[in-house]
């Protein structure tokens, strides 16, 4: 009984071995499914572009500030109380606008006393005339002496000169008393108030700051190479906080610090749309360059990455590309293509483009 569960046993073992073996010849004789996969990849559909060398023209970007065209901080020569403030911050002003008024009750009373002075003046300056005009006829008859007639005319010299002195002292406190009244020196936007009625104004103390935004000058520095190609009047391109707008030299002239040239660009702003004090960017022509481009149409971008599907005789295949600026509908690519190089422009995106 024990013979026959040996053999039992291992009948069982050959048996299994058996199938164990069809089934790793059946696995071993199957083709992979991956293997099948590995065909040469169809042609995407779209247009061809061939990859050639272009001139442009090449540019550097100057950082800057695009300042007001005109601003000013006001005060006043007077030392008094303020009575009126008639602006707020953001209010638009014209040339010659009333902003502040000062108490000057003071200068009233010293204007009233120069009337008078002058009055007094003027009465004794034409009573020296009259005096020497008598002297004069009288001594022509000999009835005066040379000493009468030359202290009348000291006397006429002296009224002379005290009147043009009380003159002098009204047009002073007329000058004073115009520092009564601070006014807008030109039109433009009130962009910070000082004070407010009641405060003591101080000689020099600020009261109003204004802004002329209506232009704004964009001032950037560069290298005399670049500066040299520059003059006034000539139209750049500039970015004021990503606005694009166009730009007229006002002036070049060489900057403070080291040998670098200050570029000054004069940007029309009639409507406020930029506002003064934003990051701005001078483009400044540097020459004639030689780079490849591809159309804007034909980039794939996959995160970061930046890409197009060259067409080989193998099929299409993704080529990663660094890009430089922008060329209008073109990119320049920096690195990743030759002259030459045919580069799929999807169908649908040249559709899309035909459609708008």
């Amino acid at each position: 009984m024990t013979e026959q569960r040996i053999r039992a046993s291992r009948a069982a073992r050959t048996a299994v071995i058996g199938v164990g073996l069809v089934t790793f010849a059946a696995a071993c004789g199957r083709t992979p499914e991956s293997n099948t996969q590995l065909a040469t990849p169809a042609p995407s559909t779209g247009a061809i572009y061939i990859v050639h060398d272009t001139t442009i023209d090449a540019t550097f970007d100057a950082a800057g500030v695009a300042a007001p065209i005109q601003q000013a901080t006001l005060s006043t020569k007077l030392m008094g109380t303020v009575t009126d403030v008639l602006v707020r911050e953001g209010d638009h002003v014209t040339t010659g606008q009333v902003l502040v008024r000062i108490d000057a009750r003071d200068l009233s009373a010293k204007s009233a006393q120069v009337t008078a002075s002058i009055a007094e003046a003027d009465a004794m300056h034409r009573d020296a005339i009259a005096q020497v005009n008598r002297i004069r006829v009288l001594y022509a008859d000999s009835a005066a002496t040379r000493a009468q007639l030359d202290a009348a005319e000291t006397g006429l010299a002296r009224a002379e000169a005290g009147l043009k002195a009380a003159q002098a002292a009204a047009s002073e406190i007329g000058a004073v008393a115009s520092y009564s009244t601070v006014r807008a020196p030109f039109a433009g936007i009130v962009t910070k108030r000082f004070v407010d009625a009641g405060a003591f104004a101080a000689p020099g103390a600020p009261l109003v700051a204004i802004q002329d935004v209506s232009t704004l000058r964009i001032s950037a520095s560069t290298t005399p190479d670049i500066a040299r190609g520059l003059r006034r009047g000539q139209t750049l391109g500039a970015l004021v906080e990503r606005t694009p707008v166009h730009a007229t030299i006002e002036g070049v002239v060489p900057a403070m610090a080291g040998s670098l040239y200050a570029i000054n660009a004069l940007v029309p702003n009639p409507n406020a749309a930029l506002l003064a004090g934003s990051r701005a960017t001078l483009t400044l022509p540097t020459g004639r360059l030689r780079v490849l481009v591809a159309p804007s149409l034909a980039i794939v971008r996959e995160g970061d990455l930046t890409g197009v599907n060259l067409r080989t005789v193998q099929g299409d295949d993704r080529r990663w590309v660094r890009l430089g600026p922008a060329l209008g509908d073109m990119v320049e690519v920096t690195a990743g293509l030759r002259s030459g190089d045919h580069i799929v422009v999807p169908a649908t995106r040249v559709a899309a483009t035909a459609g708008n």
